[in-house]
Order: structure tokens, then sequence, then C-alpha cells
């Protein structure tokens, strides 16, 4: 794990505020996530050569978020190709000149010298396990969950779950992209395997016990949701009535939170209204 600070971006973070990995096996290594920048993805190329001359064979995104997709470049300067699944491109490539901007906005033009947008080296549509390594590692994707296109990625030798957008530790998960039905599967999944320690996409590593942490969150917010969409309450009022005490005190509860009641209760209107 390479761990990021969690937070929000900014110019002190330098915007490496997410979670990156590599696994090692006897053939050589496989990259998760790029980081924020050209600069955050040779940082984590330099992790990855403290621990091991083996080659970088692969880099996979898990999902469509700043800090894990910029670092591309790094790793395609040295001939390794970045690989993300195919709607994950689509998104990317449908808004991350903004996202780019934003950053460079919010961070700085110095640390994101030399970050560009790029094209995904492959994509692929289906699961599947990587051996080419030297050890199976699985590629899981369950459908729209966290956003239609996340990823995890399960180290079956170790019990170690990189789960991408699908899990943070002590985070409010954004739910801007997801889809809350197939979230709650893609978790349901997740709970099947046997993970030992979990790598969110923010926060410190954690066991499997972040699976269920997460689950809750999502089933309390689409449950009041829910109720405030049948009783007609103004959406003015909603992000104050979405209140959560058990997760209050999450990163990004005041502002991620906020935005996911309304978005929660715009969908669930929304179904209601074309019933």
């Amino acid at each position: 794990m390479v761990p990021g600070s969690g937070g929000t971006a900014d110019e002190h973070n330098l915007g490496r505020i997410g979670n990156s990995g590599f696994i090692v096996g006897e053939a050589g290594v496989l990259a998760i996530d790029t980081g924020t920048s050209n600069a955050h993805g040779q940082a984590i190329l330099a992790a990855i050569r403290a621990v091991t001359d083996k080659p970088v064979q692969l880099v996979l995104v898990t999902h469509t978020r700043p800090e894990f997709l910029f670092g591309g470049s790094a790793f395609r300067e040295r001939g390794i190709p970045v690989v993300m699944h195919v709607k994950t491109a689509r998104l990317m490539a449908a808004r991350c000149e903004t996202c780019l901007k934003q950053l460079r906005q919010t961070v700085g033009d110095a640390p994101m010298r030399g970050t560009t947008m790029y094209k995904p080296d492959r994509e692929f549509e289906t699961p599947h396990t990587i051996t080419s390594i030297g050890r199976p590692v699985q590629v899981l994707h369950f459908g729209h969950s966290s956003g239609p296109g996340d990823i995890a990625v399960f180290d079956e030798r170790s019990g170690v779950l990189f789960a991408g957008g699908m899990l943070d530790q002590r985070r409010i998960p954004d739910i801007q992209d997801g889809d809350l039905g197939g979230w709650k599967r893609a978790l349901a999944a997740l709970r099947g395997l046997r993970v030992g320690t979990v790598v969110p996409g923010h926060g410190p590593a954690t066991s499997a016990t972040v699976i269920t942490a997460v689950e809750r969150y999502l089933v309390q917010l689409e449950t009041r949701a829910r109720s405030l969409a049948e009783a007609g309450t103004s959406l003015l009022d909603v992000p104050d009535a979405i209140a959560l005490p058990e997760f209050s005190q999450w990163e990004q509860y005041d502002t991620i939170h906020r935005r996911n009641a309304s978005i929660a209760y715009l969908r669930i209107e929304r179904e209601l209204f074309l019933r």
C-alpha cells in the first residue's frame, strides 16, 4: 500500500489524498492506481523500486477519480500499460479534462507539471484473473456499483483486497457516480471473499468490517431519503433532514454527506414520479 493523506486536495497534500498500491509476484509487479499527478506516479514507481527490481507489467486504474488517474503518464513514459474498465475509460474521456483543470487550480501548476490527459493502453469489460506476474490476482467488476466501471483487486494468496471506490475507511462514500442497488450487491459479493486486509480508496488499511460499515451507511442514506421523498419534503430541507449521527465523525460528513442526501432524494423522487 502507498498511502494517501486523506482530506481534500490542496497545495499542502499536493492532491495525493487517495491510496495506491502494488502486488509483487514471482515474475513481475502489478500496480494499482496511478496517483494524482506525473510526480505522484513517479513516487509510486520509486516505492515499488524500493521493494523489488522486478518489472512493473501493468497498472490497473480502479475508478474515475483524479487522485487515482493522473499519474498514468509516469507509467506510460516507462512503457508500462495503463489498464481500466471500458466504462471507466469512457467516463474519464467525458469529464477529466475539466477535472485536470480544477486540480491545477486547487493544487497548483508546479506539482502538476507534466501531468496530461491520456487514453488507456488497454480496456476490459469482464472480471478476470491476472496470472502474468506469477501469482493469481482477481480483477473484480460487479456491474455499476460505486461507479459504472469501478473494480476491486483481490490478491488471493494474502487475502488483501484493494477496494478502489467501493470502500473508504471512516470517510463518507461519494454516491455521485454510484448506483446504490448495484453498490450494495457488490459489497455483498465482497463479503463472500476470504478478505483479511482491505486497502480502501481513502483512509488507513483495515479489516473486512469496513464492508459492513459502508453498506450500513448506504442503507441508512437510502432509507431516510426514501422516507422524505414519500413525505414530499422540500429539497431545501433534505441535507439537514438526512442527519445520520452514526457517521457524523466520518471524514467529509459536512460536505459529501450533504450532497449525497440531495442526490439520493432526487433519484428516489424521480423513481416515485415515474411509477
